[in-house]
């Protein structure tokens, strides 16, 4: 799961919506930390309840995680655009195809949940903005196997970025992909890509119930 998808239901919870968001954030600006369910459960019941909040959150974005990777929509989504991806760029010796269609996936159930109903991600901004970017960093710190400097920084610029809303149009998420593409040390790509962006459109939106219904047997 991406951000919005993460995060829509709890913008009434702002502590517990960035929890959502802070290990996408902490791989975005310090890949050093990494904050995983085991070190945020024993928070989680916290007497300081923005801790706790934040706790919650993190344990929430591990458990989707888990579930919504395990649909067999996601699955058959991820290696469907694995295999048109591979199929419309020139020779890739890398893993850059099956990153590709693993992300797309995920950025495009955000666009469609944000297409359904834009003032939720308005709503979400606003959770978001409402938070002490300082205390965020202060309990995850308080959390984490090892501090980090950076968050707090980052988190005004996420909400000033506003960048989820560029998914919901071609161009410009193929300009947030290839930001992608730079962070992770992937070559870019070409404006062709645009083209098979549609079709993954249309085939998100038709599975997007199954990939938001967890598996029976989680």
């Amino acid at each position: 799961m991406n951000y919005f998808a993460h995060g829509y239901r709890f913008v009434d919870d702002p502590y517990f919506l960035a929890g959502t968001a802070i290990p996408d954030w902490l791989n975005v600006v310090d890949r050093r930390v990494r904050i995983r369910r085991k070190h945020a459960q024993p928070f989680v019941d916290d007497d300081d309840p923005r801790l706790a909040a934040v706790a919650r959150g993190i344990v929430q974005h591990h458990s989707d995680d888990d579930w919504f990777h395990q649909t067999s929509a996601f699955a058959k989504l991820s290696w469907s655009f694995t295999a048109v991806i591979r199929d419309a760029l020139d020779p890739d010796p890398g893993m850059r195809p099956s990153f590709l269609g693993h992300i797309l996936v995920e950025l495009l159930l955000d666009a469609e949940l944000i297409g359904e109903c834009p003032d939720a991600l308005e709503r979400y901004y606003a959770a978001i903005e409402s938070v002490d970017p300082q205390v965020v960093q202060e309990v995850v710190n308080r959390m984490a196997p090892r501090p980090t400097e950076e968050l707090a920084r980052l988190i005004p610029a996420f909400v000033a970025s506003r960048f989820l809303f560029d998914y919901t149009e071609d161009r410009k998420l193929l300009r947030r992909l290839n930001g992608v593409m730079a962070r992770v040390r992937l070559s870019s790509l070409p404006e062709s890509f645009m083209r098979i962006i549609p079709d993954a459109r249309g085939a998100v939106s038709q599975f997007k119930s199954e990939l938001l219904t967890p598996p029976a047997n989680v």
